[in-house]
């Protein structure tokens, strides 16, 4: 007697990817590149999650200091992430992922009729800037130091420009929405931040007197996903994350 033998076959299935979630904490010029990091990102990555927090980086290496969830940080300087670094709250160094320049916004219609970064000594301009620890900052003081050396720049520039600054916001984003709202008649944003706009106007400042800013990221210390956290900064600083910064205007430094 032959006895059949029933056997049981169990289709094959791809198992599912697991999922991981990611926190970037961003620098607030990169808010609208990193709407689409994430979805490139995403997208690429089976299982990958990104969620987006921006600030100023000053602001946000603060609330990494304070233990923050944080999986990595992307800087608009080296300054903020190098000090992570030397406290012991990365894991490695600081990686470089993109530069930057700057320019000058007005509001649409110019009321106070800018029309080089030299009129920002004239009496009476109201000059929206940031605080003193915000990356912007740092940089405008060089630029406007560079400017003052320049010729048709007034040898006490800077102390003019300083005394016509009636706001110190807490980023560059707080600029931005100022100029466009009209509540100030200029102010110096990333470049970035100026093509972006569509309800101000910016002017391109002179090439020698210009400044170069250095966007670097870190991965930090309590990730919990110390692997995905670093596979993510190596694909910033990649093809295809370069690609996205790029057609937003940023440099490779």
């Amino acid at each position: 007697m032959v006895i059949g033998l029933s056997v049981a076959v169990t289709a094959c299935q791809s198992p599912t990817p697991a999922t991981f979630s990611l926190t970037i904490a961003g620098a607030a010029s990169l808010t609208g590149a990193l709407r689409d990091i994430e979805l490139a990102y995403e997208a690429s990555v089976p299982g990958a999650d990104l969620v987006i927090a921006t600030d100023s980086s000053a602001a946000l290496r603060t609330q990494i200091e304070e233990g923050a969830q944080v999986d990595v940080f992307l800087s608009a300087d080296t300054t903020n992430p190098d000090r992570l670094v030397e406290d012991g709250l990365t894991l490695g160094d600081q990686v470089t992922y993109a530069g930057n320049s700057l320019a000058l916004l007005v509001p649409a219609d110019n009321p106070a009729g800018i029309q080089s970064p030299a009129d920002l000594a004239n009496e009476g301009v109201q000059i929206i800037a940031a605080g003193d620890e915000v990356p912007i900052t740092a940089y405008t003081r060089q630029l406007v130091a560079n400017l003052a050396a320049l010729p048709g720049y007034p040898a006490d520039f800077a102390e003019r420009y300083a005394a016509n600054v009636v706001s110190q916001e807490d980023n560059v984003k707080g600029i931005v929405v100022k100029i466009e709202e009209g509540v100030g008649d200029a102010g110096f944003v990333y470049r970035t931040d100026a093509l972006a706009s569509d309800h101000a106007a910016s002017f391109e400042l002179p090439q020698e007197a210009n400044v170069l800013a250095v966007y670097a990221g870190v991965v930090v210390a309590t990730t919990e996903h110390p692997h995905e956290a670093r596979a993510f900064l190596d694909w910033l600083v990649g093809p295809d994350g370069q690609a996205i910064l790029t057609a937003f205007g940023f440099v490779i430094p």
